[in-house]
């Protein structure tokens, strides 16, 4: 049952071959014996989730249920919940508790699904193999010795070791996509401005996005029918119709359901700094698209060796800004000891924020300040229009572009915590989608042995144009109808 997919478990409980108290208790079971050594959940509340339960089963009675009433899903603890203890992995909101819903939580609560919990994270959403966490890291389920990504590792953990049926993450340079390939599952970041992002505690106001992290495409497009959608009470929410994301999905029965498909594979994906174990991973499931009838097509991403640095300049400059409202007077931690207001407000971040965040601080600032604004973040704004000049250029010649969503599989926890650069650098093939607004997803492709450790996940990254979400996510379920990477499963008393 745990294995099961969304539509499987939905089917299950119209059937009334499981009531969703029984299957939420099956998960707080799962939960209570496993969490402890993996720490992918920072808050639960039994008691709330239960009484969710309960309603759910009842609307299933009446006859009202949607495709997600009564399931189960673990939220990331960036995302607002009235009641819940939410706090971003941080110190500096480590007993806030949250008075109102982000939108998601609320699009959720309307489906009638059921919230398991809030799921660890890097701080502030700032890291790549969530080490970086106040409350402790997330140990990877395929192997404890090995980090899950980041900074949605806790809801890629919770969903590898099947301790929720799916879970929302954020996305602001990789954050669902490189967890989802180190964790082994399928993790989508939308169109910028496609799901809301009221409620969402800010890192890079330009760059973050929700999207959803389950186990196959056929999930994540469930989730999106929930999760997105314009919301007036976000201004970069883009008003459009409603999407019905699995409308492609075995619409097309034959042999070869993606006959005609350009695949765009860019040489820069392929280059120096890619593991050859994972690479090979990589081509073998290129190998699968073209038995699917897709044709391959060389292209060029000129300028994906400056989006780490561009990324680097504009996301801690957005985050000076959006931190900048923790300073111990109307919320989050204060000192316990000032001697005057600027004391405090000093005394306060020293002692909330941790050690990436307060370096992403200082970077930002730095690049803000008037004598180095135009050298370094109007020359990174300008860079980053070109990038999305090089997808624009690129999708002249093939409809979803494809490579590796990660450099490497799971590299070990404390291997790069003291090498800020190598941790930069997990997010070389995730970033520039980012920085051009652009939808892209990983999708479980095979295994490698990296270093002579053990087999480890490998995601293949699927970059559509924009707003192309629905084809980006039938041609993932194409490749999973004829393999079956999306179905395995950690051996978590072996990790």
């Amino acid at each position: 049952m745990i294995n099961s997919s969304l539509k499987q478990l939905a089917n299950m409980l119209q059937a009334k071959k499981i009531s969703s108290v029984e299957l939420t208790q099956s998960f707080l079971s799962r939960i209570n014996q496993y969490n402890p050594d993996i720490n992918a959940y920072i808050a639960l509340d039994e008691t709330k989730t239960l009484a969710q339960a309960k309603a759910a089963d009842l609307r299933i009675a009446s006859g009202n249920a949607t495709p997600l009433t009564g399931i189960p899903l673990a939220q990331k603890d960036i995302f607002c919940a009235e009641g819940w203890q939410t706090t971003c992995g941080s110190k500096m909101l480590a007993n806030f508790i949250a008075p109102y819903d982000a939108h998601i939580i609320t699009q959720f609560d309307h489906a009638g699904a059921i919230n398991l919990g809030k799921t660890n994270m890097d701080e502030f959403a700032m890291g790549s193999s969530n080490e970086t966490s106040y409350f402790g890291g997330v140990k990877n389920p395929w192997s404890f010795e090995h980090v899950p990504g980041g900074s949605s590792g806790g809801s890629a953990a919770a969903v590898a070791a099947r301790l929720c049926a799916a879970a929302t993450g954020t996305d602001t340079g990789g954050s669902i996509r490189q967890p989802a390939s180190l964790c082994g599952l399928t993790g989508l970041k939308p169109t910028y401005g496609v799901v809301s992002r009221y409620g969402m505690i800010a890192f890079a106001s330009s760059l973050d996005q929700a999207g959803p992290m389950a186990k196959s495409a056929e999930d994540c497009a469930l989730m999106m029918n929930v999760m997105a959608g314009f919301d007036e009470r976000d201004s970069t929410s883009l008003q459009r119709d409603k999407e019905d994301y699995t409308r492609d999905l075995n619409k097309i029965q034959t042999t070869q359901p993606l006959l005609g498909l350009k695949i765009g594979l860019p040489k820069e994906f392929f280059a120096e700094g890619l593991d050859t174990d994972v690479a090979q991973v990589i081509v073998t499931a290129i190998d699968e698209y073209k038995k699917l009838g897709a044709q391959i097509v060389d292209i060029s991403l000129p300028n994906t060796g400056l989006s780490i640095p561009v990324y680097y300049v504009l996301a801690p400059a957005e985050a000076s800004s959006n931190l900048s409202r923790y300073d111990g007077v109307r919320y989050g931690h204060r000192a316990s000891e000032y001697s005057d207001l600027n004391d405090m407000y000093n005394k306060s971040r020293a002692e909330g924020f941790g050690d990436e965040v307060k370096r992403r601080i200082l970077i930002g600032t730095y690049v803000l300040s008037a004598g180095y604004y135009d050298a370094y973040y109007l020359k990174a704004q300008q860079i980053r229009r070109l990038i999305s000049q090089d997808f624009i250029e690129a999708f002249k010649h093939c409809d979803v572009i494809m490579g590796p969503a990660a450099p490497s599989t799971a590299f070990k926890a404390g291997e790069k915590v003291d090498d800020p650069v190598a941790m930069y650098l997990q997010d070389i093939y995730t970033i520039s989608t980012n920085l051009a607004g652009l939808p892209g997803m990983s999708l479980p492709a095979g295994f490698a042995q990296s270093k002579g450790g053990p087999a480890l996940p490998v995601g293949l990254q699927i970059i559509g144009n924009y707003f192309d979400e629905a084809r980006m996510l039938n041609v993932a379920h194409q490749y999973q109808q004829i393999t079956d990477w999306h179905q395995r499963m950690p051996d978590l008393k072996n990790a």
